[in-house]
């Protein structure tokens, strides 16, 4: 059923959760205001960057719209006479500075539409909910059965994907929950098997997963029907908030921090294992646990939005895990964000930092023995456990689960194939990603190493060390020349070249003629011949002379 239109040829699938930085660069004061332009980055990468001009009044403006979250947020307060001076401008801009570096931070309110809209314009300017009323109408054509009874506005924390609070016209007491969401960056099946995929989602049946009513997309969207639970998720739970309040409002700022009981935690924690080990058998890939995913239904857990890892969203918790390179696969994905879960059943709370350096008091220490293995700096640099290792751990081992529902969800050879592949894609992409996070840091620490006074002044006191040396070793050189020079006695000039060989000696006068000499020859020919005439000398040829011996003594 092709209820909605294809994406635009070269749309660009973002990533949402990839956070955005801002730094005021300078300001400009006009007639009655101060711009401010700001150098917005998304990511690791100075080249993803662009600058936005803002006034004080669009920060307020933005303030305005965050006071929903329930926090204390630093903006600079506004001041009416004297906004123009010069130091008044420099101390407001490092004011609204830390104002961007809380909300940048913040990792509930820098998902938020609005603080992308705000630093992100370019990208964040479509209205989502009116895109996706026209979607929905679109589908109700074809299928009048369905009614909407009203948007419930921002209760996910996802941009692009909006719920509707729905009924069947036959069954008005019936509530129902419409979701609509467009493609994400991991959308790596075939349009046709994306399409089968979803509308296979209402086939599968288990006792701790949430059950679709109804499915269906098309290549750019897809569209899915559950009911509605007026107990909300295993969020609301911990966090005491209504179902149908916004994001924001219901988890930014709890008024009353409280874990679960022991027990809770043991038999939800038990559930999620079960059906992340159901899914990981199946080949299926998930890796969008968070406890906003998890309905509760009386005492059960029920995992939700299994078309989140189809439709190719990224995950709640990505910017964490996206920082260390050993969880790299959608398993050890699913087993660390498992960890985040387990810490907020435990402390009622989300980690302020992820990895934890230390774990504060709790209800057992089987339950920290399972935040070590998932959350701890060791676990983080060396790897997740199993799924089937936490369960064999004290916290869960001992949990008797009383179901009688027999899990059921066929996927055909021919999908289970192609989910593979795209789980492979995923997991790509992610290890990817890691790398250049993983390189980025280690130049950002060696610059910032570089770059410390520290570091400075050991550079200064080795260059100090190094031009003594040198000075020492030229010293030495000069003095060892002059102290030759004297003892020879002889200037620097080069020596004379050798005196010119003596001329050969005549020969004596003799009746024969005499023998021929060889001419004088080149290159050091005259000394091979001569070597060659002496080698080849025989005594016996030699002529006997005689001679007069008048060295006697006269006798007179």
């Amino acid at each position: 059923m092709a209820f909605m239109e294809k994406p635009p040829a070269g749309k660009v699938l973002l990533d949402d959760t990839v956070p955005l930085t801002a730094a005021i660069e300078a300001s400009q004061s006009l007639q009655s205001h101060t711009e401010y332009i700001i150098r917005v980055q998304r990511g690791i990468s100075v080249e993803n960057s662009w600058q936005i001009v803002r006034r004080y009044s669009d920060f307020d403006l933005l303030n305005n719209s965050l006071q929903i979250a329930g926090l204390s947020l630093p903006l600079p307060p506004k001041k009416l006479i004297g906004n123009m001076d010069r130091e008044f401008i420099a101390e407001r801009q490092k004011g609204l500075q830390n104002y961007l570096n809380v909300i940048t931070t913040n990792h509930v309110l820098s998902n938020c539409e609005l603080v992308k809209k705000f630093l992100d314009p370019n990208n964040y300017s479509a209205n989502y909910t009116e895109i996706a009323l026209q979607q929905v109408s679109m589908f109700f054509r074809s299928e009048p059965k369905w009614e909407v009874v009203e948007p419930l506005k921002d209760i996910g924390w996802r941009i692009r994907k909006k719920y509707f609070l729905m009924k069947i016209k036959n069954q008005p007491k019936e509530r129902l929950v419409l979701s609509w969401a467009d493609l994400g960056p991991d959308k790596y099946l075939s349009d046709k098997d994306f399409q089968c995929l979803i509308k296979l989602l209402p086939s599968c049946l288990h006792p701790y997963i949430y059950r679709v009513t109804f499915a269906t997309a098309n290549e750019s969207s897809a569209l899915l029907i559950r009911m509605f639970n007026e107990k909300g998720t295993l969020k609301d739970l911990i966090y005491k908030a209504k179902p149908k309040d916004p994001f924001l409002k219901k988890y930014c700022n709890p008024k009353k921090i409280q874990g679960l009981e022991l027990q809770q935690i043991k038999t939800y924690g038990r559930q999620i294992l079960e059906v992340l080990k159901f899914l990981h058998d199946k080949g299926f890939p998930y890796g969008h646990l968070h406890a906003s995913n998890v309905m509760l239904d009386g005492d059960t857990c029920r995992l939700l939005d299994l078309e989140n890892s189809l439709l190719g969203l990224p995950s709640f918790y990505r910017s964490y895990f996206s920082q260390f390179r050993k969880i790299n696969t959608l398993e050890s994905v699913d087993v660390h964000c498992f960890g985040h879960l387990l810490y907020e059943m435990t402390y009622g709370r989300p980690p302020d930092s992820v990895p934890v350096d230390s774990f504060p008091p709790a209800p057992s220490m089987a339950v920290v023995a399972v935040l070590e293995s998932t959350l701890s700096c060791e676990a983080c640099k060396n790897g997740m456990p199993t799924v089937s290792r936490l369960l064999q751990m004290p916290l869960f081992s001992d949990v008797l689960l009383t179901t009688s529902e027999k899990p059921q969800f066929k996927i055909p050879t021919k999908l289970k194939e192609a989910l593979r592949i795209a789980k492979e894609c995923i997991e790509k992409r992610l290890i990817e990603e890691q790398k250049q996070i993983h390189q980025h840091r280690r130049l950002t620490r060696a610059q910032s190493h570089h770059g410390s006074e520290e570091e400075r002044k050991k550079r200064k006191i080795l260059a100090r060390k190094k031009s003594k040396r040198s000075a020492v070793e030229n010293s030495e050189e000069y003095s060892a020349k002059y102290s030759n020079s004297n003892n020879s006695g002889m200037s620097t000039l080069p020596p004379p070249p050798p005196p010119p060989p003596p001329a050969a000696p005549l020969l004596p006068a003799s009746t024969e003629a005499p023998t021929q000499l060889p001419p004088q020859a080149v290159n050091g020919v005259s000394r091979g011949a001569l070597l060659s005439s002496i080698q080849n000398f025989q005594k016996g040829t030699l002529r006997k002379a005689e001679t007069c011996d008048h060295s006697a003594p006269k006798i007179g």
